[in-house]
């Protein structure tokens, strides 16, 4: 069965972005390490799943090449199908997505019951809190940076109920940020 994954950037508060949607936070410079990790938990993914927002400025970004990227990276980034989340848009403006709209639960068993590889959801923030509070992940992968916002958008908000995470490892690496990989435990 294919694994469905969230990788997110937070803070040790856990917010996903400022207030406003704010990135500049984000300061720690990718090191070798880091970039090990996210190419191994990304090569056995076929598909990206993106929120829309998320989708306006990720999917553009990467086609653009974005500078300080190795190509293999871009080039992952770019020919990876993806699939936007959205009931606003009835049809892709990106090539090599499609868009899925209506019940998020049956959206997710659709995607993860076929066969090929995991699937990876990078958020934004309202996808991410969704799929979360829907427990559709099978793991969370929080890039913990070394800040505090105070405020912001919030990784895990309106769960509805306590979600019990199972730590299956966590990880520094040398830029400063630390890994959490964790699976939802289900009765």
């Amino acid at each position: 069965m294919r694994r469905f994954k969230l990788q997110v950037q937070m803070s040790v508060d856990g917010y996903m972005a400022g207030p406003n949607g704010e990135m500049d936070w984000l300061t720690c410079p990718w090191t070798d390490d880091i970039n090990a990790y996210l190419d191994a938990l990304t090569e056995p993914v076929d598909r990206i799943v993106l929120g829309r927002k998320l989708a306006e400025g990720f999917i553009p970004a990467w086609a653009a090449g974005p500078e300080g990227e190795d190509q293999a990276s871009i080039d992952k980034m770019n020919n990876t199908p993806k699939v936007v989340i959205s009931d606003s848009l009835a049809e892709s403006p990106w090539e090599n997505a499609t868009v899925m709209g209506g019940d998020l639960t049956k959206i997710v068993a659709e995607l993860t019951s076929g066969p090929g590889g995991d699937l990876i959801t990078y958020g934004g923030a309202t996808l991410a809190q969704r799929l979360i509070a829907a427990n559709l992940l099978d793991e969370l992968h929080l890039l913990v940076n070394p800040v505090a916002l105070g405020s912001g958008l919030p990784v895990f908000a309106d769960t509805g109920a306590h979600q019990k995470l199972h730590l299956v490892a966590a990880r520094q690496f040398d830029c400063g940020i630390t890994a959490l990989h964790l699976e939802p435990k289900r009765p």
